[in-house]
């Protein structure tokens, strides 16, 4: 199954069993079409002929609370920049390659990947909300990794075996565009293993589907704490512009309902890299009592490399972020690289 149709079996998965929940009607409804976004932001339609090859490689997905936030007129909007395809995704870039953090060389099984000491990954789903241009797993082989209760029970066998895993991780795809009972299986299942005792969530929802924060979600993540796993979340925003509104309000209810909120940013060419936009971007999060986390150099994926901004010019940035923002707000600038054992700091 491709990945757009992933998307939209995870609109439309609840539909024959039960009403869809708004979050669902929501993505059900996202711009799957660079001209209709164009159009919805009164752009050039010349636009639409630059997303060639780019959105046959990897077709378009946003959701309109993003596009939203888009500024209308302007094709150089930084959000924008993150969603419409560019006919420069197909050119071959040396060193930009399909698997650029290893991912397939640390699955221990299919879908499982165990790449750091006590804590493994798992692919609990293989579609999101939004396709970022820069996206590390936009080649990743979604279609062999196992899906549902077989995704669950593998993991689960995989981690009973090791006791050093403490920790599982939740990502894809976007784990939260799993229906509240499908994740109260995951909780529960990883709740029965002794040695594991903490949930992390890797999820872009509350910022592009601000919706799917609802309180079905909060619930899960109460019954999480209360069977015994304590959850985190990690957010992943790129830009101030991205947090406002229903958003910011999503992030809100997150914090207030108890669990750790972290944010994850993208190094990105046109779009942030700029220590000004970084400050704001960090000052708005710790307002919102999310905490700045990573700032990621660019992962070099094929078909991103005209995100690129070199790491002389990051550490730069965040020796300015230094100066302008207290030590917290500051975040960690990293690069992952293959086959290492953790992050490896670049400043």
């Amino acid at each position: 199954m491709s990945i757009l149709h992933e998307v939209h079996h995870a609109a439309n998965n609840a539909s024959s069993r039960a009403a869809p929940t708004a979050w669902q009607r929501e993505l059900a409804s996202a711009y799957r079409d660079a001209a209709a976004l164009v159009r919805a932001l009164d752009l050039p339609p010349s636009l639409v002929g630059s997303a060639d090859p780019g959105e046959s490689l990897f077709p378009l997905v946003v959701t309109r609370s993003f596009a939203a936030r888009m500024r209308r007129g302007d094709p150089e909007d930084p959000l924008l920049r993150q969603v419409l395809p560019v006919a420069m995704e197909g050119r071959e870039t040396d060193g930009y390659v399909t698997d650029p953090v290893g991912d397939l060389a640390a699955e221990q099984s299919p879908g499982l990947l165990h790449k750091y000491a006590g804590r493994v990954l798992v692919i609990a789903a293989s579609a999101c909300a939004i396709h970022c241009r820069y996206c590390f797993r936009r080649h990743f082989p979604y279609d062999a990794a196992p899906r549902g209760s077989d995704a669950l029970r593998a993991a689960c066998a995989y981690v009973r075996g090791d006791p050093s895993v403490r920790e599982v991780i939740l990502s894809g795809g976007d784990p939260l565009l799993q229906s509240d009972g499908a994740l109260t299986r995951w909780s529960a299942a990883l709740a029965a293993i002794p040695h594991v005792r903490r949930l992390r969530v890797h999820t872009r929802l509350p910022i592009v589907l601000p919706s799917r924060v609802d309180a079905g979600l909060i619930e899960w993540l109460d019954r999480t704490r209360e069977v015994g796993l304590a959850p985190w979340i990690v957010v992943h925003a790129n830009h101030p512009a991205e947090l406002v509104g229903d958003c910011a309000h999503a992030l809100t209810r997150l914090v207030d309902s108890g669990v750790p909120v972290l944010n994850q940013a993208v190094l990105l060419r046109g779009v942030n890299d700029d220590a000004a936009v970084l400050a704001e971007l960090s000052e708005r999060l710790i307002d919102l009592r999310v905490q700045p986390y990573y700032l990621h150099q660019l992962d070099p994926v094929a078909g991103a490399a005209h995100f690129h901004v070199s790491e002389e010019r990051g550490r730069a940035i965040v020796a300015d972020l230094r100066a302008r923002l207290p030590g917290y707000a500051v975040p960690r600038y990293v690069r992952e690289d293959a086959g290492a054992a953790h992050k490896t700091e670049i400043a």
